[in-house]
């Protein structure tokens, strides 16, 4: 690649050679200022304004802002964050932690947060230039180390953006000696069904040397399972199932994704588990070449997908939902008859908040349905996993 090539000056996250200036102009920013005084009392934020115009680096500000600001939301919107599988976790390596994606904005955040906690350096994020709906939030995201994904480009630039895209990720990892966190797929997986897109596998692919193999070898892949015992927006998933069933070219306007990000952020999660998994080089080691990069890039997705269902927490409400939505007594060992009834209303609770007003019973039902199916695929998934196939 040439020098040209390899200017990542605008998907980086900021230097912190102009971290101050940056946050400067972000302090005096009315959507900033507005976000700020939503999520805190009105009379902290001048001490705050304070604080973050003393700190010039990206360390500082994830260390002595993000760090309490995460704990403080963890504290109010879940029962706890907790991590496994730290012994697959090498202090000497840089990762990739490629995870399912349950939240806009909490995956990678809380991700950080549990590492925060045991010392362990933090990643840099991978965002989709989707949800930077403002130029204000661009630059707090990079500002807090994320880097950003193109999106929405026609096909010539999609290609250029895929490739820069895939040099930034190699040169973090071998040359800025930083970890990345990057979801399995572009967008959440409505239905909680996690599987890895081929086309991200192949991005992972093109910067690099050697092989295709060589390439996904380079940046140490390591699946990391993501599991929160409720979905805040699950209900609202349920609503953009019965709206596409209505009409197939449905989409969400901004201001979905907006009240989507909001839920998520300040909505109760119960409690959140992340499962770090093996490195996928030694599978990889195993196999050989493939004869084409269609065939390799669909064995590391499925190597992903099947660290990643393995791997998941399965709660009460999981087990539930799977014998409510098969109408059998399979998992019922797993809960007592007090859980079950709690989940129901907790089901009829989260869909009375969907307020379709013109929604028929079969509707109401429907969206129902979807919401069990949210609940129960973890646990489908994870016993196919486990048992080859079966469920």
């Amino acid at each position: 690649m040439n020098t040209q090539e390899l200017d990542f000056s605008d998907i980086a996250p900021y230097d912190d050679s102009v971290f101050h200036d940056k946050m400067e102009q972000l302090v005096k920013e009315p959507g900033f200022l507005h976000a700020i005084n939503y999520t805190m009392p009105k009379d902290d934020v001048p001490e705050l304004i304070k604080e973050l115009l003393k700190i010039d680096n990206k360390y500082d500000f994830q260390t002595k802002v993000m760090f309490p600001f995460l704990e403080m939301l963890a504290k109010t919107t879940t029962s706890g964050i907790s991590i496994g599988g730290m012994k697959y976790y090498n202090p000497g390596k840089c990762y990739t932690y490629i995870t399912n994606h349950r939240d806009i904005v909490l995956d990678a955040s809380f991700l950080n947060l549990a590492f925060l906690r045991k010392g362990i350096p933090t990643t840099e994020v991978a965002i989709g230039n989707n949800l930077l709906i403002f130029d204000w939030i661009t630059d707090l995201v990079r500002l807090n180390k994320s880097f950003i994904v193109k999106r929405n480009t026609g096909l010539r630039e999609g290609l250029e953006a895929a490739k820069k895209l895939s040099a930034y990720i190699h040169h973090a990892i071998l040359e800025k000696r930083e970890s990345v966190w990057i979801a399995q797929r572009e967008g959440r997986a409505k239905d909680s069904s996690d599987h890895t897109q081929e086309s991200l596998i192949k991005m992972l692919a093109i910067g690099g040397e050697g092989t295709f193999l060589d390439k996904i070898k380079e940046i140490n892949l390591m699946p990391v399972c993501i599991s929160y015992e409720y979905d805040p927006n699950d209900y609202l998933k349920a609503k953009e199932f019965l709206m596409r069933k209505r009409d197939p070219g449905f989409k969400k306007s901004q201001r979905d994704d907006l009240f989507s990000m909001e839920t998520g952020l300040l909505q109760f999660k119960g409690k959140v588990h992340f499962q770090m998994t093996p490195l996928i080089n030694q599978k990889i080691n195993q196999i050989g070449e493939f004869k084409d990069n269609n065939t390799a890039a669909k064995y590391v997705g499925m190597l992903v997908d099947q660290a990643i269902h393995r791997s998941y927490e399965i709660f009460p409400i999981n087990y539930v939902a799977y014998d409510m939505l098969h109408h059998s007594t399979r998992f019922a060992s797993h809960y007592t008859e007090e859980q079950k009834q709690e989940t129901i209303n907790y089901f009829n609770r989260q869909l009375a908040k969907a307020d379709v007003p013109d929604a028929t019973p079969e509707e109401n039902e429907y969206m129902l349905e979807m919401m069990l199916y949210m609940y129960a695929n973890p646990l489908k998934n994870k016993l196919k996993a486990i048992l080859g196939g079966a469920e």
